[in-house]
């Protein structure tokens, strides 16, 4: 516990975006270069939603439904979750998230794109909704929004599974948090600001019975391990993401 609170008060004093010495060595590597969406994609799409998702002051920021361009005819312009290109098996994933009053977001591991396509329906823009069917790392300003009444839709908790525990400390809207997520065979962890907050097992009759009783219960497959896709949601509101990078383990 010293060594991760120690790592967490170490990435405070640096710049976001930037990999140190000691990270690369340890396998480190962006996933965000702090300029441009570069490996990144739309759900369903060849190219990033660039009417939803933009790049300000070195974060990643979700344009807020009210403030995405229409085209000709007065809709929206298409856009959905923001996935990395490439995918991963077993890995460690540290990351910088704010919000917005009242926003939510999530970011999403274990991504099918297949299974989401799949999954897709007709949305409010004409086509395929585009939403990334994985375990969701919850981002949510919790005492504003309506999931945060709900103790498993409440920020860093494993998203209608698995409540953060007590020990959550969880940064005022507008501010940074720092979180991690480790994922490695049938292990998860979810990390907030230095502290454990969710940890979980796949293919155990507890985590199965959790499965059971989630929204996620009629969909094949669902809750297997796989090599997945990272991706931040677009729920519809403004939120902010900076300092992505992942490590295999």
């Amino acid at each position: 516990m010293i060594a991760t609170l120690t790592l967490f008060l170490a990435v405070q004093t640096r710049a976001p975006n930037v990999l140190t010495p000691a990270e690369r060595a340890a396998g480190w590597r962006l996933l965000f270069d702090g300029r441009t969406l570069a490996g990144w994609r739309g759900v369903g799409y060849d190219t990033v939603p660039t009417g939803h998702w933009v790049v300000v002051d070195g974060a990643i920021k979700k344009v807020a439904s009210g403030d995405v361009p229409r085209v000709a005819d007065g809709r929206p312009l298409v856009g959905g979750d923001l996935m990395t290109v490439d995918s991963f098996v077993d890995f460690e994933l540290s990351f910088e998230w704010k919000v917005t009053p009242g926003a939510n977001s999530g970011v999403k591991y274990n991504v099918s794109e297949a299974m989401s396509l799949a999954q897709g329906g007709a949305g409010t823009q004409g086509g395929p909704t585009h939403s990334a069917l994985g375990f969701e790392y919850q981002v949510l300003d919790d005492a504003r929004h309506e999931d945060g009444k709900l103790p498993t839709h409440r920020a860093a908790g494993l998203y209608d599974l698995i409540a953060p525990n007590g020990r959550k400390d969880l940064s005022p809207v507008g501010d940074w948090n720092r979180s991690r997520i480790v994922f490695r065979g049938n292990h998860g962890e979810h990390w907030l600001n230095g502290q454990k907050v969710v940890e979980f097992e796949l293919g155990t009759a507890h985590m199965d019975s959790l499965l059971t009783a989630s929204k996620y219960k009629t969909i094949p497959g669902f809750g297997q391990k796989r090599r997945g896709h990272i991706v931040l949601q677009d729920h519809g509101d403004e939120v902010y993401f900076r300092d992505i990078k992942v490590r295999p383990l």
